[in-house]
């Protein structure tokens, strides 16, 4: 089960999370790069654990649409991609260029190995997630022909899980190692417009003390986030959100506690943040549960959409706080007292 998306909740498929300010650029994938790739050989010690060594810096790399994303920002093209859905609403790729990439997958768990391996890539770039150590696309319950990438190249990564910031940070720093004039690259001008939309976002943290309580509905249990495991909550807490920490999280798949419906109101936040791969049908999903409006914050429509593990860049990261921002700036914060 990938964090609510494959097996029973298949219908948890990312959708794009649409952007709200024309402040930062679109054109993530322009970024430019140095004159020459460094002289080998490489080294990279990933999140997993080990350590990479080649002989040369890798040029053809295979990426999975996040770190591909994250990357492309800094003008680290790759010469393939395999998404989690449609390239066309995978919502890291959006505004990006994808043109002369091969594509080689547009669905969890099932990945071309077959074409990926007429690219002769001689690395493959994908999150490393912490719970289930394993990189995006390889994790349990994948087809097991697409784990077969692994033995194309090796594969590296940025750790999910502790925070996007350690993320975004992460792929900045592999992207250098592989060639990229950072300071130069779209990446930073996107970083300075992270850090004003960061900095708004603290402010009103300041001003109003909000509990918020992450949740993924489905017809058959209300999904509460553990947000040792969602690094875009361990942001938002850092920064002033009132996160509230379930206390019977799944052993195992501790990304969730699972409440019954009749359960669904434990826990009284000010406001409810609910995932926003699939936003709309999720609302509706909620609504159908008589017990719904249980929980006070969904009585008073303090509901608002939650941007759940898809951002790695700083363009997306600047958008998904602005947006979040508006909307908890008119929060009721004695909703859940």
């Amino acid at each position: 089960m990938k964090r609510l998306v494959s097996s029973g909740v298949c219908a948890l498929v990312v959708l794009g999370l649409a952007a709200c300010s024309s402040d930062v650029a679109e054109d993530t994938d322009a970024a430019p790069t140095k004159d020459a790739t460094p002289a080998g050989p490489w080294e990279w010690d990933d999140a997993d654990g080990e350590t990479v060594t080649l002989d040369e810096v890798p040029t053809r790399i295979i990426a999975h649409s996040g770190a591909a994303a994250a990357l492309m920002s800094y003008g680290i093209r790759p010469i393939g991609i395999y998404a989690d859905e449609s390239v066309k609403t995978d919502p890291n790729l959006q505004g990006l260029d994808l043109d002369g990439i091969e594509i080689l997958g547009e669905e969890w768990g099932s990945i071309d190995v077959a074409k990926a391996s007429t690219l002769n890539p001689d690395l493959i770039v994908a999150d490393w997630w912490p719970a289930e150590k394993a990189h995006s696309g390889l994790e349990e319950g994948v087809k097991e022909k697409s784990k077969d990438l692994a033995k194309l190249a090796d594969v590296v990564g940025a750790p999910q899980g502790g925070s996007i910031m350690a993320l975004t940070e992460g792929y900045e720093k592999l992207a250098e190692s592989l060639g990229a004039d950072i300071e130069s690259s779209q990446g930073a001008k996107d970083r300075a417009a992270f850090e004003a939309a960061r900095d708004e976002f603290s402010a009103l943290m300041e001003e109003k003390e909000i509990s918020a309580l992450a949740v993924s509905p489905a017809s058959d249990l209300l999904y509460v986030a553990n947000p040792e495991f969602a690094p875009e909550l361990l942001d938002f807490a850092e920064w002033g959100l009132g996160v509230i920490e379930p206390d019977a999280v799944d052993k195992d798949f501790p990304y969730w506690e699972n409440l019954s419906w009749e359960n669904a109101d434990k826990y009284q936040p000010d406001v409810v943040l609910i995932d926003g791969r699939t936003f709309d049908d999720s609302v509706k999903t909620a609504e159908d549960q008589p017990t719904w409006t249980s929980i006070r914050a969904a009585q008073e429509g303090q509901v608002i959409e939650w941007p759940a593990f898809w951002l790695h860049t700083y363009r997306d990261y600047a958008e998904a706080l602005e947006k979040l921002t508006d909307d908890l700036s008119d929060v009721d914060v004695t909703v859940g007292d």
